[in-house]
This record gives structure tokens, C-alpha cells and sequence, in this order.
């Protein structure tokens, strides 16, 4: 069989300076405010006693049909990819709410506040009904816009070995924020 001529699809497409995307469903938390609403969705330090809160994520039927979910109940967790869309301005630095207080890159840290306010959380995945995910660990506010969803993968998805730069070094010192467990949990009505 001949060789087929290399297809050049970079080439084939402009760089877009503008991109598009709409949601595909909304989160129900009982956090409705940012004061107590827990910085991460997943803690490898919790307290024993830390129970995470649960909540809803409702994928929009007209978008996304219930066929598209089929098979995701299997994963324990999954990657939520959010909207964050509350967050209008950004800096450049910002100032992590534990450690020395010391100015980091915004692209170097997890703040919310971002130049394209994107968030990713890997939340526990309890169950699947219809085009309703149930989770358990969430740390989006209520009415968040989704725009993805994503299984969690462990073998492609987990780097427990990796060093991740001040941040490790905060971990190892024991340098935890006092809220950033999300201590007031409302329920969800």
C-alpha cells in the first residue's frame, strides 16, 4: 500500500483569537457564598472528623442527552471543569491564604480569580441518576456553570510522587489554612 502524504491540520485551521463555550449544566451546593466554602474539593490532610459536603451536578438535557453519562457511574471520582462566574478581574500575583505571606504567580497557585476564571476540581462521584450527578466533596458555589466533565483516572491522573514547588514545602510544614475546609455547611434546599 503507498504512503499517504502527511496531512497538515495545523496549517489547515487559523489560530482563534476568540473561543466560545456554553454551558452544560449547573451545580447545586449548599455553599452560596465564598466565606466557607472549601478551597479544594479533595484534601489528602482532612481532619478525621471532616465530613465534605455533598451536592448536585445538573447536566442540561438539551445539551447534554442522558446517553452521554452512560458508563460514569463506574468512576469514583470525576473532573469537573467549571466556570467560574463570579470571578470578573484578575492580577497577575496574588497572595495564598496559607504559607509566608508572599506574592506567587496567579498561574503558579489555584486562586479562583484567573485571566480565563476556568476551575477543576476532582470531586468523588456517589451516583449517577438520569442527567443528575451526585458528589460528595464539592468546593463550587451554588449556580456554577459546568462546562465539562471528565472521568478521574488513576493511572494517568495521579502523581503522587510529584514535588509541587512551595506547595510541598507548606504540606510537609504542616501549614494549613484554618478555613479551608469549608467549616459552615448549609444544607442544600
Amino acid at each position: 500500500m503507498p504512503k499517504l502524504p502527511q496531512k497538515r491540520y495545523i496549517q489547515a485551521v487559523e489560530f482563534p483569537s476568540e473561543i466560545t463555550m456554553e454551558p452544560i449544566g449547573k451545580v447545586r451546593s449548599p455553599y452560596t457564598e465564598r466565606h466557607g466554602t472549601p478551597r479544594q474539593s479533595q484534601l489528602q490532610s482532612a481532619p478525621e472528623d471532616y465530613q465534605p459536603a455533598t451536592a448536585t451536578i445538573e447536566l442540561f438535557e438539551d445539551v447534554v442527552p442522558a446517553i452521554a453519562l452512560k458508563d460514569l457511574e463506574g468512576f469514583d471520582y470525576i473532573w469537573v471543569i467549571a466556570w467560574l462566574h463570579l470571578n470578573k478581574n484578575w492580577n497577575p500575583t496574588v497572595t495564598p491564604p496559607r504559607g509566608p505571606r508572599v506574592k506567587r504567580g496567579t498561574l503558579a497557585t489555584r486562586a479562583p480569580h484567573r485571566p480565563n476564571p476556568i476551575g477543576l476540581s476532582a470531586i468523588r462521584l456517589l451516583k449517577v441518576e438520569n442527567n443528575i450527578l451526585h458528589v460528595e466533596g464539592i468546593d463550587l458555589l451554588d449556580q456554577t456553570p459546568i462546562l465539562d466533565i471528565k472521568p478521574y483516572v488513576a493511572y494517568c491522573d495521579a502523581f503522587p510522587q510529584a514535588h509541587c514547588g512551595y506547595v510541598t514545602e507548606m504540606e510537609q510544614a504542616h501549614d494549613h489554612e484554618a478555613d479551608i475546609f469549608g467549616n459552615h455547611r448549609p444544607e442544600i434546599t
